[in-house]
């Protein structure tokens, strides 16, 4: 069969385009979200320059530093146990491309996602750690733009 008709080519593209589209944001889509009741919370960062005993657990060290949100609880537990992340950038090589960060080899930097409440996306929220397990943590508001360290006080 051939197809001369240039509005059957018209449609067919349309509609290859819109299936495409389709199949992209199925792929984009977080594959779940969590919440942690404050009794199963993961351990908490504390505040820059803080100190924390070796034995201090989630009840004991309930401090986030002030600028992260809340949601950030759930980020560093889901990195503290290595997963499952809900999207699938989380966990990747972050490149540093705007340079803000420490100038470090490529793979020393991966990045994680810190939900915004009301998005139906990843938003502008990050957790970027650096070194493997995890030396440095680096949060990020606006996309990348400006970063403010903080210690998590985690350890493998």
């Amino acid at each position: 069969m051939r197809l001369r008709n240039p509005i059957v080519w018209l449609l067919l593209a349309i509609a290859l385009a819109a299936g495409w589209q389709q199949w992209r944001s199925r792929q984009q889509a977080p594959a779940a979200t969590h919440d942690f009741p404050a009794a199963h919370a993961p351990a908490l960062p504390t505040a820059v320059g803080a100190t924390t005993s070796a034995d201090s657990s989630a009840s004991n060290n309930p401090a986030l530093p002030a600028f992260l949100p809340p949601e950030a609880r759930a980020t560093l537990g889901l990195i503290q146990r290595g997963g499952p992340y809900p999207y699938r950038q989380d966990g990747q090589v972050f490149g540093n491309r705007e340079g803000l960060l420490p100038r470090q080899p490529r793979g020393w930097y991966r990045e994680y996602t810190v939900d915004t409440p009301g998005l139906r996306h990843r938003g502008a929220r990050r957790i970027v750690t650096g070194g493997n397990p995890p030396r440095e943590w680096y949060y990020s508001d606006d996309h990348y733009r400006s970063f403010r360290s903080f210690s998590a006080g985690m350890q493998p």
